[in-house]
């Protein structure tokens, strides 16, 4: 059995079963963070939304947000988490297609049948193990589904080819297999918003991308960042989200929270913008 190791506990977030989850606690409940495990439902079906992936001291409680409003729509059979990948190794568009990943929580097992289903009806996307051993993006996404939702199974897939037509051509593909699938899936998009730069200039660039997100336009996103210079790294797998979202008729998405890490961290000249977006129906 293939057993995906965590590569950035100790670094992203505590490496210690106890101290991780305390320091899950202290992200719902830090003055950014949502207060609640649950919040009450939008609408009557969740699909899922976008999650930040940065340090948790920095992310986590953007983050929290998205899982305390998904615990309020119920446990789901699965979760898709689409991330970018970051170090460019392995397939352009990689999956797990079997094994389990291990936290300090403990161990969250693929589901191999919706996993087939996905790449069934999507022929460039490869079971490639090595796309996933560095990658960070999804491996911050897992004891936050673990502290929320316990054991319940996971897809993992990474894309670094992050073109607007792998995105729609993924989730056109996700959705036909969530179609089949026939029951209860989130969709996790794993993304950090702009990079690096002062918090005015972030926060006004985010809002600008995050403006697209809430109107599900996929084409409008990719267009927005590349003409302003938005360093969003998971812009794939919004898009794939977003036209998800749109196969399947979830049509509403709400901005839960926005900051950036100079409102975590103090540090405001360089930061990186974070944004919790719920897709629901």
């Amino acid at each position: 059995m293939r057993v995906r190791k965590p590569a950035v506990a100790g670094y992203f977030y505590e490496s210690e079963r106890e101290e991780l989850l305390q320091q899950i606690d202290w992200a719902v409940k830090h003055e950014l963070g949502p207060k609640a495990l649950q919040m009450p439902k939008l609408g009557a079906e969740a699909l899922g939304g976008v999650a930040p992936h940065a340090g948790y001291m920095y992310s986590g409680p953007v983050a929290a947000w998205l899982y305390s409003y998904l615990a309020g729509f119920g446990k789901p059979d699965a979760f898709v988490v689409v991330g970018p990948n970051h170090y460019g190794i392995g397939a352009p568009v990689a999956i797990m297609k079997s094994g389990v990943w291990e936290t300090p929580l403990g161990r969250l097992e693929i589901d191999e049948e919706l996993a087939g289903l996905i790449a069934s009806h999507y022929k460039e996307l490869e079971d490639d193990f090595y796309a996933f051993a560095k990658e960070h993006s999804l491996e911050v996404q897992m004891p936050f589904i673990q502290y929320y939702f316990g054991d319940v199974k996971i897809v993992p897939i990474t894309i670094w080819r992050q073109t607007l037509s792998t995105s729609r051509e993924l989730g056109v593909a996700i959705a036909r297999a969530l179609r089949e699938y026939g029951r209860r899936v989130y969709v996790i998009a794993s993304s950090d918003f702009n990079h690096y730069e002062p918090h005015d200039v972030t926060t006004r660039k985010d809002e600008m991308a995050i403006s697209k997100i809430l109107k599900l336009d996929e084409a409008s996103l990719f267009e927005v960042a590349s003409k302003f210079d938005i360093s969003i790294c998971g812009l794939g797998p919004i898009g794939v989200l977003i036209v998800v979202a749109k196969e399947l008729g979830y049509l509403n998405a709400t901005l839960l929270k926005h900051a950036t890490s100079g409102d975590t961290s103090g540090y405001r000249e360089e930061t990186v913008g974070y944004a919790s977006i719920l897709f629901y129906r």
